[in-house]
């Protein structure tokens, strides 16, 4: 009985043992990886699940899944992620079985069919860049994810060749430059949403306070060298196109819900479905904070912004002769935020970096935007596709905020020449700071409200076709567009009473800047596509016909009665010709080099002329498993580079372009990333990426320039706001649950006036490095919980100097939440 009583526990582990073990036996499991077609990279972060089950998961790092335990059986096994297509594929399992299968997944660039993606986009998403003549970067669903950024400079850093100047810490006014073209207001770029000029105006006033919501992107594309003519009317630096949520495959959404430091709420949410005849989308981006910034007496110096996107699609069916759709696609965008151009004093930064004078308490922005667009596709066949859209945009900003202050009597200042100078301003600089004016109008508040409205109509015909062994391009573009800008401004006095303003001169609307610009232009491209062996050939012209106008009616007639009407205008016939070759020197190198006339619209003032400029660029590109890179030399050599009078930038406000001569551009672009553990075969990765730009930008003539920002220039001289150097690092380490990810940039110190040698104290920015880091962890194929922080070291610096005064960087930043698909 005792030997019975011994073997009790054994018997019990042996017949556990052999249950689990049949238990196993009739089950199946599936081993297998996800790579991107056509090119055999590894795909992580793609769901993969037996269609109709909870089985599931998400590929790792190396684009390897497993899936464990699953009934024998007959299932449709699926491959889904947003941006790309979902494929399905039928498998059957036996008892015991380990399938090993292979999914290559085709990228959903816009939503558009793969031949019409070539004719449309920037870049033909990642399978586009390999022959692509010239710099081009694509950020995926995927990067975009790792830090969830809703500040575009952040998003872009990564990308080699652009030029950032924050101003508010959260991106709600991005200024971006790209190759040296100058960054205020994103006006020297062509800035699109799905192949759209995004601009409000952007012939009229290219000034953009308007940048479409980076938050609710699925993808950014970036193009530079000679094949961006095709996206004008911007042709130096470059060109941005970020493209929205697409229309799913099948039904599918998620929801992000974030919050953090500052009173930060972050809501991004969509849903939607394709049909056999019709798909549609909706979304919604919600976004706000309390800010960071201290007001004197307390008040509010936060934002909240709302983003509403619906699309709706019509096709023909799978086997129709010609495929056709018509897509219609609708968005409203609202802010209102505690927006201020108010900075502080050397002095005062250094004390307090985050204070916000009393005088700055009632600067306020309110916008309303509507975009409205459809697209009509006719893929006619493979060879041959008619892509045309149609779009219109309103919107409205009425930026209210300080822009003078009484010096004395009879005396004012600008607020920016205060800051600069407080000792030659003392009374001003007292009643900035709170001290009671003796003026009942002491405190000028300017209403800049503007009116925009951009419309148009665009065409690409795409034809491909074989001769022998050389493939041809051909893609046929003509865009009619007009647009306007309409400001109706007035300033409010009011006194300063211990530290409260109080409204005693209210202004007559319209007896400010009283005026309509409109820009009317029609442009047509044709670019060709030449492909043999180891040769590609991009040729292409540009012609643009534009006349720019102005009425203005004056400060003294605000019902607009045309006693006083003065008016101007400007009429620009130029072609824009660009070529570009690539090279393949082997299975993983190529060669790329290019050369494209740059160029830049007028404006209307009298002796302005068109910026023009001859751009050069040579550079190669490798691949080879986890390892790749890429490096640009580029030189553009203006024969006028043109200046823009902008408060944003230290000016006036009036919008006038002006003439800066000749100038040289050059420099280096940088870009290497290598897997770590691609070769272990453990399922994590360890990704690390390096980015350098290197930029000198120098007038060629001297001059007196017309914009403070420039002031008396010398040959010789640097572009101001330009940084010589930037640095970007990024690592990641992760696997099928986990994931973190470390960013750190570097800039280097950024001249605020046109000068050389070594830069004044007061007039630059400060030179920085910065740590960002993320990290999430999946619960569930659908479920995942995420974190950041943002400049985790809580470095403070000096961002810029302009419009007004120092404005400090955003300070250490958390974030946290959930992120929820179906």
């Amino acid at each position: 009985m005792k030997n019975w009583k011994l073997r009790i526990p054994a018997l019990l582990f042996a017949l556990t043992f052999c249950l689990i073990n049949a238990g196993e036996a009739q089950t199946a499991s599936v081993q297998g990886a996800v790579i991107l077609k056509d090119e055999a990279t590894p795909q992580p972060g793609i769901a993969v699940f037996l269609n109709g089950t909870g089985i599931g998961a998400i590929t790792n790092g190396d684009g390897t899944f497993a899936l464990e335990n699953v009934p024998p059986g007959e299932y449709q096994l699926v491959a889904a992620s947003i941006g790309y297509l979902t494929l399905q594929r039928s498998i059957a399992l036996k008892a015991g079985e380990t399938a090993q299968v292979l999914l290559e997944v085709e990228e959903s660039v816009m939503g558009l069919p793969t031949a019409v993606v070539q004719s449309v986009s920037l870049t033909g998403g990642l399978r586009g860049l390999r022959n692509l003549p010239g710099s081009a970067q694509y950020i995926s669903p995927l990067e975009l994810a790792k830090f969830s950024y809703t500040d575009i400079n952040r998003t872009l850093r990564t990308v080699p060749g652009v030029n950032l100047q924050e101003e508010d810490g959260f991106g709600l006014r991005p200024n971006i430059g790209l190759r040296g073209t100058g960054s205020e207001r994103s006006s020297k770029i062509t800035v699109m949403e799905d192949g759209v000029l995004a601009a409000p105006a952007p012939y009229a006033a290219p000034a953009a306070y308007y940048f479409p919501t980076v938050g609710r992107m699925q993808a950014i594309e970036i193009l530079k060298g000679s094949s961006q003519i095709r996206f004008g009317p911007y042709t130096t630096g470059g060109a941005i196109n970020l493209i929205s949520t697409a229309i799913p495959s099948e039904f599918s959404g998620r929801m992000d819900l974030l919050g953090g430091s500052f009173g930060i709420r972050n809501l991004h949410a969509y849903a939607g479905n394709s049909h056999k005849n019709f798909g549609y989308l909706v979304e919604t981006f919600q976004y706000k904070a309390a800010g960071f910034n201290d007001l004197d007496g307390g008040g509010g110096t936060g934002f909240d912004k709302k983003d509403y996107l619906a699309k709706f699609r019509v096709n023909t069916g799978p086997k129709a002769k010609i495929y056709q759709s018509l897509t219609f696609k609708a968005g409203q965008a609202e802010e209102q935020s505690d927006a201020s151009y108010l900075g502080l004093t050397e002095e005062d930064f250094e004390k307090t970096p985050y204070r916000r004078y009393a005088a700055s308490q009632v600067d306020h922005m309110e916008t309303h935007h509507e975009q409205y667009s459809v697209q009509h596709i006719s893929q006619f066949s493979p060879a041959l596709d008619l892509t045309t859209t149609a779009y219109h945009t309103k919107f409205h900003r009425n930026w209210y905020k300080l822009d003078k202050v009484a010096d004395g009597p009879g005396q004012t200042a600008g607020i920016a020449s205060i800051l600069e100078t407080p000792g030659a301003h003392e009374e001003a600089y007292r009643i900035l700071t709170g001290a009671t004016s003796a003026a009942v109008d002491a405190l000028q508040v300017k209403a800049n409200n503007r009116d925009y409205r951009s419309q148009g109509i665009q065409t690409v015909l795409g034809y491909r076709f074989q001769t022998g062994k050389t493939k041809h391009n051909i893609d046929l573009g003509l865009r009619y567009h007009f647009d306007e800008i309409d400001q109706f401004q007035w300033v409010d006095g009011y006194k300063m009473d211990g530290g409260v303003m109080e409204l005693t001169a209210p202004g007559i609307h319209g007896t400010e800047s009283n005026r309509i610009e409109s820009g009317k232009a029609l442009a047509t491209y044709v670019q060709y596509k030449l492909v043999r062996g180891k040769w590609t050939v991009i040729p292409g012209l540009r012609y643009e016909n534009i006349r720019m106008a102005r009425r203005d009616f004056g400060k003294n007639d605000p019902a607009r009665t045309g006693a006083g009407l003065s008016e101007r205008s400007n009429e620009v016939d130029v072609f824009i010709p660009g070529i570009g070759f690539s090279y393949t020197l082997d299975a993983h190198t190529g060669l790329f080099a290019g050369v494209h006339k740059g160029f830049s619209p007028p404006g209307t003032k009298e002796g302005t002329k068109p910026e023009k400029s001859i751009n050069y660029e040579l550079g190669s590109r490798y691949r080879n498993g986890a390892l790749s890179g890429q490096a640009t030399l580029f030189f553009n050599d203006y024969e006028n580079l043109l200046g823009a009078d902008l408060a944003a930038a230290g000016g006036t406000g009036s919008a006038d372009l002006f003439n800066g001569g000749k100038v040289a551009t050059k420099g280096l672009e940088f870009q290497m990333a290598y897997d770590l553990l691609a070769a272990s075969g453990k399922g994590w990765s360890l990704p690390v990426n390096l980015v350098y730009t290197f930029t000198d930008a120098t007038f060629q003539s001297s001059f007196d320039s017309e914009f403070e920002g420039w002031g008396q220039v010398k040959s010789g001289d640097d572009l101001p706001y330009l940084a010589r150097h930037q640095l970007a690092l990024l690592l990641g380490l992760g696997n099928e649950k986990l994931n973190f990810n470390l960013s750190g940039r570097y800039q280097s110190a950024m001249r605020t006036q046109a000068g050389s040698g070594p830069i004044p104290a007061n007039e630059k920015t400060d030179a920085f490095f910065v740590t960002d880091a993320s990290a999430s962890y999946r619960l569930h194929p659908n479920i995942a919980f995420f974190a950041s922080v943002t400049n985790a070291t809580d470095e403070v610096f000096v961002v810029a100097r302009r419009p007004a005064g120092l404005r400090p960087a955003m300070p250490r930043t958390f974030m946290a939440g959930m992120k929820v698909g179906f």
